[in-house]
């Protein structure tokens, strides 16, 4: 995906992925493919996370992603694993700095208007809305979207499989990060795909 917006349109949800071994990278992101969600959020939670970036980059279609990007250090290390889009949850003008130099497609959390007006003065208005629920739900993100008509959003946190339509529903959310496709525990490569599938079918307003 050579844009962020790209990335964004290309699938409702984006799984994010907290992956502990990654003897699990191939499996889990091959179900996650084989049920129709291409782009995938590894974040940088675990020892393993790097490895699993790797892993996970061998998968035909799928297009792999760091979460929890901190800092420079972590935007060079996750990129040298084969990232291939950034996701922070926050924005800081080095961080933001550091990847729009290196071209690579970057999503930046933010939860107010002034967090917003930082990454439009850095010609950002592509954002994770985060943490989507604590930070006030939908009805905070509708609030926010009213005066940044150019701006759209990828809720994330708290956001369950009976919610996501309801996200989805507003215009201005490109697609929603979601952890429930990869449950909490041992991979179940069956039970991945199913949820993947399920999550496929929801559909953007967009």
């Amino acid at each position: 995906m050579s844009t962020i917006d790209a990335l964004m349109r290309s699938v409702p949800v984006i799984p994010v992925l907290v992956v502990e071994n990654a003897a699990d990278a191939v499996p889990i992101a091959e179900a996650l493919v084989g049920g129709g969600l291409t782009a995938l959020e590894v974040t940088l939670r675990t020892p393993a996370a790097l490895d699993v970036i790797r892993a996970m980059s061998s998968v035909e279609g799928a297009v792999v992603g760091a979460g929890t990007v901190l800092n420079a250090r972590d935007l060079d290390a996750a990129i040298g694993a084969g990232a291939k889009f950034i996701v922070s949850p926050g924005l800081t003008a080095p961080l933001t700095e550091a990847a729009l130099a290196s071209g690579v497609p970057y999503l930046p959390g933010v939860a107010t208007s002034a967090d917003i007006m930082r990454g439009l003065d850095h010609g950002l208005d592509r954002f994770k809305f985060f943490p989507a629920e604590a930070a006030g739900g939908l009805k905070a993100l509708k609030a926010l979207a009213a005066p940044f008509g150019q701006v759209r959003f990828c809720p994330t946190g708290g956001i369950t499989e009976a919610s996501a339509g309801d996200w989805l529903a507003h215009p201005a959310v490109l697609c929603v990060g979601g952890s429930w496709v990869v449950p909490a525990g041992k991979p179940d490569p069956t039970a991945i795909r199913r949820f993947a599938e399920a999550a496929a079918t929801l559909r953007p307003a967009r």
